[in-house]
């Protein structure tokens, strides 16, 4: 299953975006793996500040546990400086429909 979904940066926290990224946790690219994720990719949009993710998912369901794992909330936390987020730091984040795929 692909997912697509956008997040929106504030303003001129790009470059520190990409830097957390760079250097992402080996525990949080194990819990991405532990629940189903591949090949994710982030792009974005310098003129909006809109990030575009890109992620495959094994089930949706089992992708959804990711977000309880405790690797997962502290990222959210060292993250929320950065982008929009809910009261929980949870990145405010919009599923996209996907309206055409070509292998």
């Amino acid at each position: 299953m692909i997912k697509g979904f956008k997040m929106k940066l504030y303003e001129g926290m790009a470059e520190e975006y990409e830097r957390r990224h760079n250097e992402l946790w080996p525990e949080m690219a194990d819990m991405i793996h532990e629940h189903g994720g591949k090949n994710y990719t982030i792009f974005w949009d310098k003129e909006t500040n809109i990030l575009f993710g890109y992620i495959e998912i094994d089930d949706e369901e089992k992708w959804a546990k990711g977000a309880d794992t405790a690797i997962n909330r502290k990222w959210w936390d060292f993250m929320a400086p950065v982008m929009e987020t809910n009261p929980d730091n949870s990145p405010v984040c919009i599923d996209l429909k996907n309206v055409f795929h070509l292998d």
